[in-house]
């Protein structure tokens, strides 16, 4: 593997991170890329390794200092690396979600010795698999101190856009019991599938709120995403399980989004089994502020749970901000138009140079 250049164009370093597999867990070869690029080009940064993710910041003494966050981690290839360049895109797994993000940070932290404000630039792993493994979460355990900051950017795709806060998201299972029986002689029997009728039910009825905050509209939902249930061809069920998942808008906390999903199945036995919560906008904050002048966009709400959360919770106000569309993650045929790479380059150029 050729050495990283980061002081080339973006475009070019996109595709040269692409051509580095980083499968969640598998991010070791890149990370040692990074890594070795940032001491030998960056100079003017402190470098830190921790586990498969990179760490790099100054210390100028400024008043303010911005955080720059990308996961290097990609889901699982699909043919779809080395990268390749097709009527002017880049193609390639992990393009879109999130090394051309990537890409536009690791540039900027090797040419921008002088920044007006003090950087940190956190490139991490294990982002795409569950929460426990996530990199962020070993960081802010072993190192926080590299997590403060005034404003954290994640360099999540959003296609341009500026996507404040996040919802957050519950998942929990409602078990419906019945009595097992032959089909034939189902009267002896209680239908658990038939018993989620109900369940089903109130989700149809269930009215979505839909909540301003920071002049951002988040829309909450409640769905049914899975329901398991049946034994044989021939067998009257006795359990059938409604996997719901509530997306739930970041005015309410964590507790609130349990007490209300159990309010509305009261008289069901329901089990939370994941809960993360959402992050507010932040965007009274005068760094964010300073960076929404700068992009001279119009704020909207993230749809969906991102790693602003983690920043929430540390009192980090949080946006996300990144050259790479959102649609196109994770699918086969993923990728990312340069122009919208050099638009980021030039906006975070503004905010921070």
């Amino acid at each position: 593997m050729r050495p990283l250049d980061l002081t080339a164009d973006p475009v070019d370093l996109c595709a040269a991170l692409v051509d580095v597999p980083s499968v969640s867990g598998e991010e070791g070869a890149l990370a040692d890329a990074l890594e070795a690029a940032l001491r030998a080009q960056a100079p003017h940064l402190e470098v830190l390794r921790s586990g498969h993710a990179v760490l790099a910041r100054t210390d100028l003494g400024r008043p303010g200092r911005v955080l720059l966050a990308g996961h290097i981690d990609t889901v699982p290839i699909a043919d779809n690396v080395p990268s390749r360049r097709d009527q002017g895109l880049i193609y390639g797994c992990g393009t879109s979600d999130m090394k051309a993000g990537d890409a536009v940070f690791a540039h900027l932290a090797a040419v921008l010795p002088d920044p007006r404000h003090d950087l940190t630039f956190v490139f991490y792993d294990c982002e795409e698999v569950e929460a426990v493994r996530n990199g962020l979460g070993r960081i802010e355990r072993e190192h926080r101190d590299w997590l403060a900051a005034d404003l954290a950017i994640l360099g999540e795709p959003t296609n341009g856009a500026v996507e404040a806060g996040c919802q957050g998201t519950l998942r929990a299972e409602i078990t419906l019991r019945g009595r097992r029986a032959h089909s034939a002689r189902s009267w002896l029997g209680e239908n658990a599938v038939h018993a989620a009728g109900p369940v089903l039910e109130r989700l149809a009825a269930y009215p979505a709120r839909e909540v301003e905050i920071d002049g951002c509209r988040y829309r909450e939902g409640l769905q049914a995403v899975r329901i398991a249930g049946g034994v044989a061809g021939n067998v009257v069920p006795d359990e059938c399980v409604v996997t719901i998942n509530f997306r739930f808008a970041p005015d309410r906390d964590a507790a609130a989004a349990e007490k209300h999903v159990r309010e509305v199945f009261e008289g069901f036995e329901l089990e939370i089994t994941d809960l993360s919560p959402g992050a507010l906008p932040g965007l009274g904050a005068p760094a964010a502020r300073e960076f929404l002048a700068a992009t001279g966009a119009e704020p909207t709400a993230k749809y969906g749970w991102t790693d602003v959360s983690r920043f929430a919770a540390l009192g980090i106000p949080a946006l996300n901000y990144g050259p790479g569309d959102p649609n196109l993650a994770h699918t086969r045929d993923e990728h990312v138009d340069p122009a919208r790479i050099t638009e980021a380059l030039d906006v975070l150029r503004r905010f921070l140079g």
